[in-house]
């Protein structure tokens, strides 16, 4: 299943909160991607609608396994990308940044063959 990347920094970012924080409420999601409330509420709203989101009576959000598998994904992708940059030389903040660009589009072949590689690199050391 293909989502645009603004959907997926949404559902990466209900996944690295709640392995921060273990509750996500959207006031939590707004303040770490830098956007407004009503935006995210917005946005919670279509999630929920299209099976990718539930909240509890306490606005407690919780990703459905569909939107896990997609978050995880995309999550991986920028860990292994922030690696990779940083490995190369890259500055943390500058890797951080392009990883997030980058993780929405690569191929699944391409990432296959730096996370290969990124997995030698460490087995050499």
């Amino acid at each position: 299943m293909k989502i645009h990347e603004a959907a997926e920094n949404y559902l990466e970012c209900i996944l690295v909160l709640g392995k921060e924080k273990g509750n996500v409420r959207s006031i939590d999601v707004a303040h770490h991607m830098g956007v407004t409330k009503p935006t995210v509420s917005f946005t919670m709203k279509q999630f929920r609608e299209n099976g990718y989101v539930e909240m509890d009576e306490d606005g407690f959000l919780t990703l459905t396994p569909m939107a896990q598998e997609i978050a995880e994904r995309v999550y991986e992708r920028h860990v292994v990308l922030e690696e990779l940059l940083c490995a190369i030389g890259v500055d943390e903040e500058n890797a951080k940044a392009d990883a997030c660009r980058i993780e929405h589009d690569l191929s699944d072949i391409t990432f296959q063959k730096i996370k290969e590689y990124m997995r030698e690199i460490k087995e050499d050391k």
